[in-house]
Formats: structure tokens, sequence, C-alpha cells
């Protein structure tokens, strides 16, 4: 199904890329990168550089894509609130699939009666959902939710696994800088630390996590390890939204994901997989200490 709400999020997304990597006045912006980078097809990407076009922070040039026609700073306050009600709704569904209030499979009638939305605002909703990956549609109205992290095992396991995978990555032979992404990824994390942290909800603040973290594993050059990171992530994104959102220690995460790459960059790859093993051990302990999960057993089903 079509994600009806994709193309404004992707407008906002690559907003928040043209501040972070402080793009100037007459970049240009390839539909296929930013594709690439968000994880989609051209299509909507598309759409969302149309978007920005009817803004006038780009235009079209007549068979050469979009250029930027204001920088970085001058978009800054662009960004789109993410307190809607469509962002409130989206997390009590997340919620109570997390609880055990949602069955696997709910009608869409059964959606909208329970969080009192209309039809076109639930399908928005849905759509967004079915591109993260935790729940798809069925034939009919019907939907199915997919397998997601509901227990603080799970959690645990998954930060186990990450453990290993990740330092590993880290020390492949065929490790390569990409010095574009090391470069945006210090950008963004230098963002967080000027204001964004407190701008940014909590969906888009751990899509910026976990994309530093899968950066790195790409960076291996070995696509087993950033397609396992990857699912793990997927796995994990509703029950991250349990975490309590601790300014202080997402700073402190900034901090070390900006020493890391100091790390790897003068050439101290095995110091900087010693530094990432700690720093996930750390992530997690925090977490658990938050409180991230109530418990460990699934509620009835509602």
């Amino acid at each position: 199904m079509r994600d009806a709400e994709l193309p404004e999020r992707l407008a906002s997304q690559i907003l928040e890329e043209v501040k972070a990597a402080r793009l100037m006045v007459g970049t240009r912006l390839p539909e296929q990168q930013l594709a690439d980078r968000f994880g989609v097809s051209r299509s909507p990407v598309r759409s969302a550089l149309g978007l920005l076009a009817s803004m006038g922070v780009v235009e079209a040039l007549p068979r050469r894509g979009y250029r930027l026609l204001k920088d970085g700073a001058a978009v800054v306050n662009k960004r789109r609130p993410e307190t809607s009600r469509s962002e409130r709704s989206y997390h009590a569904i997340a919620e109570d699939r997390l609880s055990g209030r949602l069955p696997d499979r709910i009608s869409e009638t059964r959606l909208m009666e329970r969080y009192g939305l209309a039809r076109g605002a639930l399908l928005k909703l849905l759509g967004r959902m079915a591109n993260e990956g935790w729940v798809e549609r069925l034939p009919g109205n019907g939907w199915r939710f997919l397998a997601t992290m509901t227990s603080t095992e799970s959690f645990r396991h998954a930060y186990e696994f990450r453990t290993v995978i990740e330092p590993a990555a880290l020390m492949s032979p065929t490790f390569r800088i990409d010095v574009e992404a090391f470069r945006r990824e210090r950008d963004r994390q230098k963002a967080l630390l000027d204001g964004d942290l407190g701008r940014l909800g909590r969906g888009r603040l751990f899509d910026i996590n976990s994309g530093f973290h899968e950066m790195l594993a790409a960076c291996s050059g070995n696509l087993f390890f950033l397609d396992a990171l990857r699912r793990v992530n997927r796995l994990r994104r509703l029950i991250e939204y349990r975490t309590f959102v601790d300014k202080d220690r997402l700073a402190a995460q900034c901090r070390e994901h900006l020493r890391l790459l100091d790390m790897i960059e003068t050439g101290s790859r095995q110091d900087a997989a010693a530094y990432l093993l700690r720093h996930l051990n750390g992530a997690a302990a925090a977490k658990e200490a938050a409180g991230l999960v109530q418990s460990g057993k699934r509620k009835g089903r509602g």
C-alpha cells in the first residue's frame, strides 16, 4: 500500500539533511542518492522535492533534478512539528501493541473506533507503519502486526547480538571509511547537540541513532553485517519508544558517537571496536535502568 504521508515526511527529513550537512545554495540533490539514503524508491523522493519546490527551498532543473535555493541555516525553521494528533495516535498504537492490547490481526474499522480516527488519517498511519516494517496489509481491510520485541529479555538479547556483530564489522578486513557518510553523520550528531535533541520526536531520534550504527556496519563492506543490524533495528523500534527520553543521556550518546568517528579516522580501529562495545553495553544498561520494558510477559489480547 502506498504511504500517502511519506512524501511529506521525506521532505522534512531532507530539510534535516540539508541543515545537518550545512549544504549551500546551489547544491544538487540527486533523487537516487536521496532514495538510497532513506531506503525508498525515487517516486516519493521526487514528490518530496516537489513539495520543497513549492516552499521555495529547491528548484527543478530541466532534466537535471533539483538544486538548493536556501542553505541549511535558512531552512532550519521549516521543520514540521512532531507533536501532532497523528504522532500521538502513532505512539498510542505502538504502546497498545507492545502491551498486548492489540491482537496480531485487526480490522481498519476496529482501529478507527479505538483511536477515534477517520479512515484517511488511519490509512496514513498504517502506511507509515508498513514502511517501517511492523505491520502489513491483509486481503480486504484487515492488517497484521509483524514480529517485534516485547520483553526485557528480547531487548537484552538484541543488544547482546549487537555487541557481537558491530565491533566485528568495525574490525572487518574490508572496512573502508566512507568520507561523505562520516561527514554527514558528524554534522548530524553536532546538530543534535546544538538543539535538535529538544526539537525532534522519538521516531526521528531513533532513526538518526540507528542510522549512525548502520553507517558503520555498511563501511565493513560485508552486507551480512548491515542486513543483520537493520533487522534488529526494525524489531526493536517499538520497544525503544518506551524509553524515557533522557536528554542528558542522549547528549552523552552523541558525544560518544563523535569520539568513535575520531578514533576510526585516526586509524585506531581496534580501540574504536572496544569503545563501541562499551558504548553498546552502556546504552543497554541505561535503558533497562530507565524502565524500558515494564514486564517480560505479554498482557491479554484486547
